[in-house]
């Protein structure tokens, strides 16, 4: 905590030269049994209202989810986003979001076929990726990736992206890192020093995005990263970091 403790410290003194990225589940929210129970806490779209507003918008989310999903939980929360691992995007909150080309629907049906007609494997069309969720059945997921990691080979343009109790199937192009970098060239991202905050394997491109630009990325101890050298100890100490934006938010210095 030593490290985000600084750098916490650096973004209160000067919040206009940090950009701040942000993962959803296991990051903001506590991972839930199944994707349709993670619960953002009440207070936590105030908190990320004030957040962005102390980094004059400098804030996005950046997540598995697909962007509409992220705006559901957290309303009335609205803000930049990059959704499906940044193959949704919306570099500000007034524009609309911009989407690559969808995967092909025999996708989907293959990876069902593979899964077989096992009820703990939950099955995720998100458009641009198809999850497959195995929260249920942890012992399965080394089989799963094994599985699907054969699949991709015999299919032009897709990759495999292991995640906190789920494996995905997407594009080759599409990863957080990429859609960190798209952000940091537009405003009010670019020239600011990028902070990213994740959980798991699909956070590290970001990591290595924010490094790459004079910036760092923050873990949460969860799955991937062992609480011994994760920055936060769970989502609640991300939310209470947060919560510290709060004392130097324009609305709050009024």
């Amino acid at each position: 905590m030593k490290i985000a403790r600084r750098l916490l410290d650096a973004a209160l003194q000067n919040p206009d030269g940090a950009a701040l990225f942000l993962d959803f589940d296991g990051t903001l929210v506590e991972i839930a049994a199944t994707p349709d129970g993670a619960a953002a806490p009440a207070a936590l779209a105030r908190v990320l209202e004030r957040a962005s507003a102390a980094l004059s918008g400098a804030l996005a989310l950046v997540s598995g989810r697909r962007i509409a999903d992220l705006d559901a939980r957290l309303a009335p929360f609205r803000g930049a986003a990059a959704g499906v691992h940044g193959a949704e995007m919306r570099l500000d909150p007034a524009h609309p979001i911009k989407a690559g080309e969808k995967l092909d629907a025999r996708v989907r049906d293959e990876v069902a076929q593979l899964t077989g007609d096992d009820p703990r494997l939950l099955l995720e069309d998100k458009g641009h990726a198809i999850a497959v969720h195995y929260r249920l059945a942890e012992h399965f997921g080394p089989e799963l990736e094994r599985r699907l990691e054969h699949y991709v080979r015999e299919v032009d343009g897709l990759r495999v992206q292991p995640g906190r109790k789920v494996i995905e199937i997407l594009g080759e192009a599409v990863t957080k890192g990429d859609a960190v970098r798209r952000f940091m060239r537009e405003k009010p991202f670019v020239g600011r020093r990028p902070i990213m905050i994740g959980d798991d394997r699909t956070d590290v491109s970001a990591f290595d995005a924010c490094a790459a630009l004079g910036g760092v990325g923050l873990s949460v101890a969860g799955e991937f990263f062992h609480a011994a050298e994760a920055d936060f100890a769970s989502p609640e100490d991300v939310r209470r970091w947060l919560g510290e934006f709060s004392l130097i938010s324009p609305e709050v210095r009024r």
